[in-house]
């Protein structure tokens, strides 16, 4: 029963997905992220539906490709898309340290923030434009929102939080137990060994990820001292962005 309402407490607040009201409480904001991939688990089967549906209709590759990046900000109610338009206003501000978390605070889009969502959009529309909707590629970038999701979690409940408040804070402070670590540390080994065995491309997106872990500990640490639920939607989507760009690139023609 705990786990479930875990699981319910996770989908609504990280979807769109209709949910029975549950009460918060330590132990069930505890299991948040090692419940938070469950999330991914059915944007992708959300994006494999589509892709074959897709296949089956013979829709043209803009149109595929369009809904494809529509799915996952449809499913998630665009909560992460605006951490990264936080993200890219602070950043594009060029201020202090606290200056910047109180930008990201701010319930107002600046200009950084559109032309972050802008070039954002328009590469993640481009990368999956150029992708082969394989049999194989299909399943990868499926895989994708879990992967991302299992790296994000993990963030979470490692890495110090910038402000000490905010709903990221609540959720990781809440008592959260060796187990659900643990949870999350398989949830994203699991993924990234299926990424390596699977196909080249998948090794090139696994790489890809690694390369974009490294780079957000070093930004949020040197920007920001720490991470924020912001930060951490700006981390998601740049994940999912360069593991779909490593397909696209990769993926033609590969096994």
């Amino acid at each position: 029963m705990g786990m479930l309402k875990s699981l319910t407490l996770t989908f609504a607040m990280y979807s769109k997905i209709p949910m029975p009201v549950v009460e918060w409480d330590n132990k069930s904001m505890g299991w948040v992220f090692a419940c938070f991939p469950l999330v991914g688990v059915v944007i992708g089967g959300g994006l494999w539906l589509w892709l074959h549906l897709a296949a089956w209709l013979t829709v043209g590759n803009v149109l595929t490709a369009a809904v494809a990046v529509l799915i996952p900000i449809a499913l998630t109610g665009a909560i992460h898309m605006d951490g990264l338009c936080d993200t890219c206003d602070a950043l594009g501000s060029h201020q202090s340290r606290e200056r910047k978390l109180e930008i990201m605070k701010d319930s107002h889009i600046g200009a950084f923030g559109v032309i972050g969502c802008v070039l954002y959009l328009l590469v993640l529309f481009g990368a999956w434009c150029e992708i082969e909707l394989t049999p194989k590629n299909i399943i990868l970038l499926a895989v994708f929102p879990v992967i991302s999701r299992s790296w994000v979690s993990l963030a979470a409940v490692t890495r110090k939080n910038a402000r000490g408040s905010g709903l990221l804070a609540t959720f990781t402070g809440s008592g959260m137990g060796r187990w659900n670590r643990i949870l999350i540390v398989l949830w994203l080994a699991a993924g990234l060994a299926g990424l390596m065995f699977w196909s080249v491309p998948g090794r090139w997106a696994a790489a890809a990820g690694v390369l974009m872990a490294l780079y957000y500990y070093h930004m949020t640490e040197k920007e920001f001292g720490g991470i924020t639920g912001d930060l951490a939607g700006w981390y998601l989507q740049m994940l999912e962005l360069v593991m779909v760009l490593a397909v696209a690139l990769t993926g033609k023609g590969a096994p």
